[in-house]
């Protein structure tokens, strides 16, 4: 696997990252399509983007980082083939490498279902095991997600 950093994406890397998107988030966060993802990503100020690629050079996993309202956010996908190999916790190392502080929305309950019908996991253990606070008083609520802060500072 290797790490790809740039702050710019191809309209190739989008379109295998809303797939990728679609089929690991919960369906109710699913895009409909390239362009409704693309204007979602051009909300997002200042980003950086690094993916994770495998020898054929598809994309398997995408950390992005932007800021908002004087915060860097920041959010991790990893095709479930390659969760709990230290991928998402070597993004984490660079991220943290780079940065001061880190937010980020996690859903923190096993109730949503991804597109293929699949209970979606709660990543929030691990970001707690990767040093991250959670903070219940600061919840995100809509009619497609439930989800809490949580920060990370040097």
């Amino acid at each position: 696997m290797k790490f790809i950093q740039c702050s710019v994406l191809s309209t190739s890397e989008k379109a295998e990252i809303l797939e990728l998107w679609n089929k690991e988030y919960p369906e109710r966060l699913a895009y409909k399509s390239i362009k409704e993802f693309e204007a979602y990503l051009h909300t997002l100020n200042n980003q950086r983007h690094i993916l994770i690629v495998n020898s054929e050079r598809k994309i398997k996993g995408w950390y992005f980082d932007f800021m908002r309202d004087n915060e860097r956010w920041f959010a991790i996908i990893l095709h479930s083939k390659f969760q709990g190999r230290g991928l998402g916790t070597k993004l984490l190392k660079f991220a943290k490498h780079q940065e001061q502080e880190l937010n980020g929305w996690v859903i923190d309950h096993n109730r949503d279902k991804k597109k293929n019908g699949e209970c979606y996991t709660s990543p929030l253990s691990f970001y707690l095991k990767n040093g991250f606070e959670k903070l219940p008083e600061n919840r995100f609520r809509s009619q497609k997600i439930s989800a809490v802060k949580i920060k990370w500072k040097k």
